[in-house]
């Protein structure tokens, strides 16, 4: 009887596997596609990925953080497919970790910096050299990306220092940790200006850009994509070949990006 009865417990053993194996099989074939997205893009990427669903039958998921955050993730193994960043510098560090797949590297967007305080209650500035900044600050807070990590942050020293104005307002600094976050104190009303991207003051209407900085005083603001190393995702290059089409083209021009790669 004892025999009988683990033979039995053998068989249905078997067929409990069989039948988790086979439910299992779907689940794993539709496994979403994971991006890591720079902040700044959030609104363009939902767009982007909503209709790249649409068009496909597959699944993708964005996450979104400065991409200091995210390419930190990534070297620590988080699970993502693609990771778009919003300078070269953390794609570079990705790069030179082995953890991207060269081939798939291209620069995707370019976007503009600008300094915005909330709406209706700042008149448009002239962002020229030696420009009072602390003066109209007049003992606020100038809110930004943190400047050692945040792409936004660096650019936006950067920018400050080519025009004469970082020494006085260095002390008056008001990092966020990541772009979005800046952006949201000045909509609040917590700072009384900040310096984001143009595509991230035309998300708020709390928020107006009062100035733009002049191009040549910062590096140029390049968001380059890949497809990461440890990516088995086969559907990861369907995507990537989809953000560097036609197709999706409209949705960040949308937004206010500029466009840098070919249409695919």
């Amino acid at each position: 009887m004892r025999m009988i009865g683990l033979k039995k417990l053998g068989g249905v053993m078997a067929v409990i596997c069989l039948m988790f194996s086979s439910a299992a099989a779907p689940a794993r074939a539709e496994e979403a596609v994971t991006v890591f997205a720079a902040a700044s893009l959030k609104n363009a990427m939902d767009d982007v990925v909503a209709a790249w669903m649409k068009e496909s039958g597959k699944q993708a998921v964005a996450s979104y953080a400065s991409s200091s955050a995210l390419a930190k993730q990534i070297e620590a193994g988080a699970p993502a497919d693609i990771f778009i960043s919003a300078d070269l510098e953390w794609m570079d560090y990705l790069a030179n970790k082995n953890l991207i797949k060269p081939a798939s590297r291209s620069n995707l967007l370019g976007n503009r910096l600008v300094l915005v305080a909330p709406e209706g209650q700042a008149e448009p500035i002239e962002m020229k050299q030696g420009l009072d900044l602390a003066r109209l600050l007049d003992g606020g807070r100038l809110a930004m990306g943190e400047i050692n990590t945040v792409p936004a942050g660096k650019y936006g020293k950067e920018a400050l220092q080519s025009l004469g104005i970082w020494p006085a307002v260095a002390n008056s600094i008001a990092g966020a940790e990541n772009v979005r976050a800046a952006l949201l104190l000045v909509a609040r009303g917590e700072a009384p200006y900040g310096i984001v991207y143009e595509t991230d003051a035309a998300a708020d209407s709390k928020v107006e850009i009062v100035a733009t900085f002049p191009e040549a005083s910062h590096k140029p603001i390049v968001y380059p994509v890949a497809v990461l190393a440890e990516s088995d995702d086969r559907e990861a290059e369907s995507l990537l070949a989809f953000m560097k089409s036609e197709r999706a083209a409209p949705f960040f021009r949308k937004h206010g990006f500029t466009v840098l790669t070919p249409a695919t």
